[in-house]
């Protein structure tokens, strides 16, 4: 057990490395190819994108993955039936976009060359859904080869096809851009699909019962999925919410525009993506936790789970002390190297023993989803988002600057982070 946790771990920290590096590469490559017009369409479309990719998966990744993993199932019909039930939210998404893509070009992000980009997003999210719900079941399976390569494999596709492409598109204006830099998905998600399909084992026998969705097996993924798809579109509300609250509380009690919007772009843009590096790592960890605590504890053996939650938070602490150790000696080193500045240094400093309980959350999430305790999450989500908009407004009123903000953000993390840890106490207490 203790093995191939670490054994996983270790595949998905290397194969994760490998995509973080070509993301990057793909991010250089279309920014330099599409120029800065286009990539700040491209990123007013992307948080409709990333709601839509959520509301399309509606967590039935991480429900599949644990009931593939307790092995209690006919995997075969969970599989087909949990497709079903995707078909049909992803069939109601389709219909939904294509009716706001209007309102969402005019009234809301106000700009007519994002219409097709979004009518895009209709085409793209069933392949993604489906995608992601293949590797899914490999997870459940504890099979991370599979995943790190179709991954690899996708990145790679996605990169080409953009150089092949980009320069055709460019030509036929901004609208036709941006819908091609979106439409790209398709391929590379088909792409990837077809990847993991060879990673099925040659011999599968097919029974017609199979493909009929079973209603006992879709309730069960709900149960997972629904509290996971919420809790997910809390935060989104909680960060939407945050700008807001805070340059308006701000600006009530004397600060400039100006200046809340440097602050806030330095801490956004350049203090928070430097600290939130080790959730690479924790991440990684926390999916391979996901099916072995999920078969453990299904099976009775909670000390098995337990030891296994043990491991991988010492693995989560380790590696999130170590990061924090040099974040709070060499702030500036990490700050100059990566984007060129010294501020928010001070910013740095003083977050990033707070982002030690980020880091241990993850594992506590993972045990959470792994137990059928996604409502758990889901709540201490709700409970974060509201302590930390509260507080936006209550630690602004102090006219202390964005240090408000930023006792919000560490109040939030703490809160939840120990509302987690006493609801997994309690799963192995029982």
């Amino acid at each position: 057990m203790k093995d191939k946790l670490i054994k996983s771990t270790l595949i998905l920290l290397v194969g994760g490395f490998i995509t973080k590096i070509l993301g990057m590469v793909i991010k250089m490559v279309m920014g330099r190819m599409v120029g800065s017009e286009v990539l700040g369409l491209y990123m007013m479309i992307l948080p409709t994108f990333s709601l839509f990719i959520g509301l399309g998966q509606f967590g039935m990744p991480v429900a599949l993955s644990k009931m593939v993993a307790e092995d209690k199932n006919n995997n075969k019909n969970l599989f087909f039936s949990i497709i079903f039930l995707l078909l049909v939210i992803n069939t109601l998404l389709v219909i939904v976009i294509i009716l706001i893509a209007p309102l969402l070009t005019k009234y809301l992000l106000k700009n007519n060359y994002l219409y097709y980009g979004i009518l895009a997003i209709a085409i793209v999210i069933p392949f993604i859904s489906l995608s992601s719900i293949c590797r899914s079941y490999f997870f459940g399976k504890e099979k991370m080869i599979p995943h790190i390569v179709s991954n690899i494999i996708e990145d790679l596709v996605r990169l080409i096809v953009m150089i092949i492409f980009i320069p055709f598109f460019i030509k036929k204006g901004l609208s036709y851009l941006l819908c091609f830099l979106i439409l790209i998905n398709v391929i590379s998600e088909a792409t990837s699909i077809l990847v993991l399909f060879l990673f099925l084992p040659k011999k599968i026998n097919f029974k017609r019962s199979d493909f009929i969705p079973n209603k006992s097996y879709i309730k069960d993924s709900l149960s997972i999925g629904i509290p996971n798809t919420t809790g997910r579109l809390i935060g989104s509300i909680g960060y939407f919410l945050e700008p807001i609250l805070l340059t308006n509380t701000l600006n009530y009690v004397g600060y400039t525009s100006s200046f809340i919007t440097r602050e806030y772009g330095v801490l956004s843009g350049y203090v928070m993506p430097i600290l939130l590096l080790p959730s690479f790592f924790t991440m990684a960890i926390s999916q391979a936790l996901l099916p072995t605590i999920s078969k453990e504890y299904s099976n009775g053996r909670k000390l098995n789970a337990k030891k296994s939650l043990r491991l991988g938070i010492f693995f989560s602490l380790i590696i999130g002390f170590i990061f924090t150790c040099f974040f709070v000696l060499f702030p500036d080193v990490f700050l100059k190297i990566i984007y060129h500045t010294s501020e928010g240094i001070n910013y740095m400093k003083f977050l990033a023993p707070i982002c030690l309980f980020q880091y241990f959350q993850a594992p506590l999430n993972s045990c959470l989803d792994a137990t059928g305790r996604s409502k758990d999450i889901m709540i201490g989500n709700l409970l974060g988002m509201i302590v930390r908009s509260i507080f936006i407004v209550i630690f602004s009123l102090f006219r202390i600057g964005l240090w408000g903000l930023i006792l919000a953000i560490s109040l939030n993390v703490v809160i939840i982070t120990i509302y987690d840890f006493i609801k997994v106490r309690s799963v192995f207490s029982k």
